[in-house]
């Protein structure tokens, strides 16, 4: 299935969105928000797929043309959002900006981080940023939607409590993240909203592209209008997403409605290098903070900056037949006026 959440109030409105993306309808009296859907996903699921079916076959009552301007992130907010940080070769090149070491537990045990739930970006939303000094990138990853997971569950548990996934923008404002590192403390203003995809869609709507707990699709990115990177979002996934949920869950219960993120996604080139430009025939970047360490690895100084007021970033996953899968990130970064 593919659902949606119409703008409205709060939460928004659940809706059902057809696998080309060209038509929706309406699915509030099954239920009412896509957090309730999640919460009561074995008894409400059933009637969805029903209703889904019915829209894909042009016979859904009410079906209607399908606006993404007019869509919200699927989960306008939750009680969970936790970030993994699962493509080392990612984690490598940001702490080597930071020159920092890369311990050997990194490897076997993912680096997770909790960030705010409370209001999500919609995703067509303007990145509100107080000023361009404090580094303001984007992050294109991909992110789960779990039922209630029971705490201390295993990978292979985790699995089944998957029930949706989604494209991120995981916004970072990297002048500010080494003053909060240092204080051995994480992430918290350095982080600020993030946005979704404006569809999210159940595993088994990616066919064979979802296998291992990973989307083995590239992730496209563009940076004002120009394509910045389309790197493949599973053969670098160290940690697959059955592997971040349990993590999650080691010591918690996770609530129906919580989000894990995979972290940015990145490959090294096949040499074993760092990674190229889509100018030089490499898949790109995922983020700025890559393609700068990069700039500073092979010529000994960053020179792409980070983004500045009026800059656009699209972040879209497509099926191999070129056909938009979660719909588009699409956002501007805009100076932060108070209200």
């Amino acid at each position: 299935m593919k659902l949606a959440t119409l703008k409205k109030g709060r939460d928004g409105e659940l809706i059902l969105v057809s696998r080309d993306l060209s038509r929706a309808v309406s699915a509030a009296d099954i239920a009412p928000t896509l957090q309730q859907a999640i919460e009561n996903w074995g008894a409400v699921s059933p009637t969805l797929e029903v209703r889904y079916a019915e829209l894909n076959e042009g016979k859904a009552e009410g079906a209607f043309d399908l606006d993404q301007s007019a869509l919200h992130s699927p989960l306008p907010r939750t009680y969970h959002w936790a970030d993994g940080s699962a493509y080392l070769n990612h984690v490598q090149l940001v702490r080597q900006a930071r020159n920092a070491e890369m311990p050997e537990t990194f490897w076997h045990d993912p680096l997770m981080y909790q960030g705010g739930g409370d209001k999500f970006l919609a995703p067509t939303e303007d990145i509100e940023a107080i000023s361009e000094e404090h580094g303001i990138d984007f992050e294109g990853e991909i992110a789960v939607v779990t039922d209630d997971v029971p705490m201390a569950v295993s990978a292979e548990q985790a699995a089944q409590h998957i029930k949706l996934i989604m494209l991120v923008n995981d916004v970072s404002l990297r002048g500010l993240i080494p003053g909060e590192l240092a204080k051995g403390f994480g992430f918290f203003q350095a982080k600020p909203a993030s946005a979704f995809s404006p569809i999210a869609v159940t595993p088994d709507e990616l066919g064979d592209a979802w296998q291992d707990g990973k989307v083995h699709l590239p992730l496209t990115v563009h940076l004002n209008g120009e394509k910045f990177g389309a790197p493949e979002a599973g053969p670098d996934m160290i940690f697959n997403f059955p592997q971040l949920v349990a993590h999650a869950a080691r010591t918690r219960y996770l609530g129906a409605g919580a989000v894990v993120g995979s972290g940015t996604v990145s490959n090294p080139d096949p040499d074993g290098g760092p990674g190229k430009p889509v100018a030089d025939g490499g898949v790109g970047y995922s983020c700025l903070a890559e393609v700068r360490m990069v700039e500073k690895i092979l010529h000994g100084d960053s020179k792409t900056p980070f983004m500045r007021f009026g800059d656009r970033v699209r972040i879209e996953m497509f099926d191999r037949d070129g056909k938009s899968i979660f719909g588009a990130i699409d956002q501007q970064v805009v100076k932060y006026q108070a209200k």
